[in-house]
């Protein structure tokens, strides 16, 4: 089985980062969450982190797991674990490098855009507001942050 992370990007204003594949790509013009696939020997936040450097020219600065889902695509060998993380970046300026282009979606409108398959559930979760990926990043460091550094 092969691994493939996903950010969830969100803005101050709810929105979204979603990128469209090129024409060239496997499932062209299909809609995703930036990401790809684990290398061996990599973990799957460091695979994010080369993953949004690669596609979008930014830094990741945390992110927390929120989801995964088990897929096999018609024609391919290996089912994929996509495993999704609400992530944050350093930048706000994003370059599109692999995508035909990129858009930032309120999770309401998530709906319209012609999704890759294994990305259904998680578009149905955020659309209804049960995973809200910038409050789960934000729990996260207030709990790291209530905890303090670790004893020695």
């Amino acid at each position: 089985m092969r691994t493939v992370v996903a950010a969830v990007i969100e803005r101050a204003d709810r929105r979204l980062l979603i990128g469209q594949r090129r024409k060239n790509d496997s499932s062209p013009l299909k809609w995703e969450f930036p990401g790809g696939k684990v290398k061996d020997g990599e973990s799957p936040e460091v695979a994010l982190a080369r993953e949004l450097r690669e596609e979008l020219g930014v830094t990741l600065v945390r992110s927390v797991e929120i989801g995964r889902v088990h897929h096999h695509y018609a024609g391919t060998p290996d089912e994929l674990e996509i495993r999704f993380f609400a992530a944050a970046i350093a930048e706000s300026d994003l370059v599109p490098l692999t995508f035909e282009k990129i858009a930032w979606a309120l999770p309401k409108e998530l709906g319209e855009y012609d999704f890759l398959a294994a990305n259904r559930e998680l578009i149905a979760q955020l659309a209804t507001g049960r995973i809200k990926p910038a409050e789960i990043l934000e729990g996260a460091e207030e709990t790291r942050a209530s905890h303090g550094p670790a004893a020695d």
